[in-house]
């Protein structure tokens, strides 16, 4: 959410960063905020006055009495009595002009960083750097569901009967190297200075309102019904969460979290053949990162947090490449974002595994996370989040690019002390 103030000083500013996001429809927005924040303005001044007439008069008025003026005392009874009722309409206005103003505000999106690419869609994301060589084997590589079957490691049927579509059963081997992969993750986060956290799995709506749009959340949270709470789809939400309403000391940033959640989404539309099986799902597990830190240093964490899941990759022997996400790509909370995309050997292409995202001031404004300084200045800080790995979608890049030609898979050395010393899995179906 952008400073009222800062819109109101610059409003073409805020209507070209909607035209680069293909916005158009909020362009009204921009004015219709203004002339409501203008309203509320001149109310609240009103309201202040009315306030000081007020007490004012109150004093006066023991004055009269004890001086025996008691008709004058009563005439001024009537004066405080009439300040009391337009005071009382005007806090009423006040209130209603600004919930109107923040629920334009929460729609309005953040101003984007000058180097995001200029886009309408994710067509337009520009590819920035690839990690590791591509390889396509000369053998056929079945769909990963199929892998996972060879193992007896996986029953989509019976998580349909149970829970429906979008819901799995996973087992043996293949549920072991699932937890394996978030044991190292987890380890690996922590061998980077990130403190390890088990967040709350249910967040309130002000805590939803928060960290995402309302476009987000109707596309992805499941709501407890009779209830003021929402199951996450990411831990970013329950970790930015946690700064509610805090003031941190600027000698205690950055704070660098990591955290492991089950994440919960309604992934709604229709999906192609290369989104089912695991990689689109209602329930997944993932490690979370999650930064907040002074403004001048967002950029900086930025940059750690893509590498991080670059690295963690690249120590399973996975080749991946980073996106740069275009304007019309990202979240209207985003300052800027980065995708990271593992290789599928099968598909011959790269798929998205992990997002890493600044978010400027945009939730620590929505949220009151604010900083204070040695001078004792307080400012908003800047929240960023990324993907460490999220492995149901994790595992088919995994699978594919481990699997050999006799369709066993091997462990790459870094997972063998989560999987027992296994360096290589058998599969039992043939």
């Amino acid at each position: 959410m952008l400073d009222i103030k800062f819109l109101r000083e610059n409003p073409d500013i805020v209507k070209e960063n909607i035209k680069k996001k293909f916005q158009d429809s909020k362009l009204p927005l921009v004015d219709e905020v203004i002339e409501l924040d203008k309203q509320l303005r001149a109310i609240m001044q009103e309201a202040d006055s009315l306030r000081a007439n007020r007490n004012k008069v109150s004093k006066g008025i023991g004055a009269l009495m004890a001086q025996g003026k008691r008709e004058e005392a009563e005439a001024e009874k009537v004066k405080v009595t009439q300040f009391s009722e337009r005071l009382a309409e005007c806090e009423r206005l006040e209130t209603e002009l600004k919930e109107k103003v923040r629920n334009i505000m929460l729609v309005i999106p953040n101003i984007i960083d000058p180097s995001v690419p200029i886009g309408k869609d994710d067509s337009m994301n520009v590819e920035v750097e690839r990690f590791g060589e591509p390889v396509v084997p000369d053998f056929e590589i079945p769909y990963h569901t199929d892998i996972m079957k060879s193992f007896d490691g996986i029953d989509l049927d019976a998580a349909g009967s149970v829970a429906g579509n979008g819901f799995y059963y996973l087992m043996g081997d293949i549920a072991r190297l699932h937890s394996s992969i978030l044991s190292y993750a987890r380890d690996f986060m922590i061998d980077r200075g990130f403190t390890y956290v088990i967040p709350p799995y249910m967040i309130r709506r002000n805590v939803v309102d928060g960290v995402m749009s309302f476009a987000e959340m109707d596309a992805m949270m499941y709501k407890i019904e009779g209830e003021d709470l929402y199951l996450i789809g990411t831990s970013e939400h329950s970790m930015i969460g946690k700064f509610i309403n805090t003031i941190t000391k600027e000698s205690e940033l950055p704070k660098c979290l990591t955290s492991y959640s089950p994440c919960f989404r309604k992934e709604k539309g229709a999906h192609g053949i290369e989104e089912r099986g695991v990689y689109r799902i209602h329930q997944f597990e993932k490690q979370e990162m999650i930064v907040v830190c002074k403004p001048e240093e967002s950029p900086k964490y930025f940059d750690i947090l893509w590498k991080n899941t670059v690295d963690f990759f690249r120590s399973l022997d996975i080749p991946v490449r980073t996106l740069e996400c275009c304007s019309g790509d990202l979240a209207d909370l985003k300052v800027k974002s980065v995708d990271v995309e593992a290789w599928s050997p099968r598909q011959k292409k790269y798929f998205e595994v992990g997002s890493c995202s600044n978010l400027g001031d945009a939730q620590a404004r929505r949220l009151g996370i604010r900083v204070v300084g040695e001078n004792g200045k307080k400012y908003l800080a800047h929240t960023l989040n990324n993907t460490v790995v999220a492995p149901p979608r994790m595992l088919i890049a995994f699978l594919e690019n481990n699997l050999q030609a006799d369709g066993t898979v091997k462990i790459p050395e870094k997972l063998r002390m989560y999987m027992g010393g296994k360096e290589v899995l058998t599969p039992v179906n043939k």
